[in-house]
């Protein structure tokens, strides 16, 4: 699942879709989760920005240019959205045992933000900035201060 197409998506699905097809079955991701599907969220560049945080913030909010929401009511909550970017994804890879959460002998694979995605308003995700990353337990990307 790429979240960012919802809100790339969403101005033209449902005049090609129409509204019962669209309603049905496009991008339903409270439907899916219902189920008990596992969603794997990431990027899709080139198609997309390759930017996780934009792909995030269209999980939450699927707010489209024009400030509506593209079937808001299948929006994942903050909780949903992080674990199908972290444990859902690394699942999805047959990594789940290795990464994808932060518990003794995983990978120590961590992004530190400036915002918490958790509690923040969805203009402060959209502004949220990468402050390091950390892979294996090293630091390969510092913000400059």
């Amino acid at each position: 699942m790429q979240g960012v197409h919802a809100t790339s998506d969403g101005p033209w699905v449902p005049l090609r879709l129409g509204p019962e097809c669209t309603a049905a079955g496009a991008y339903v991701w409270q439907c899916l989760l219902q189920t008990g599907a596992v969603i794997a969220n990431g990027t899709d560049t080139p198609v997309e920005d390759v930017d996780p945080l934009a792909s995030f913030h269209a999980s939450v909010a699927r707010r489209l240019p024009d400030g509506t929401r593209f079937t808001a009511q299948q929006r994942m909550n903050r909780r949903q959205a992080l674990r199908s970017y972290t444990l859902d994804a690394a699942y999805a890879a047959f990594e789940d045992t290795e990464k994808g959460s932060l518990t003794p002998g995983k990978r120590a694979d961590i992004t530190i933000l400036d915002t918490d995605l958790l509690t923040a308003t969805e203009d402060e995700i959209a502004a949220a900035r990468v402050q390091a990353t950390i892979v294996g337990g090293r630091i390969v990307y510092r913000a400059a201060d």
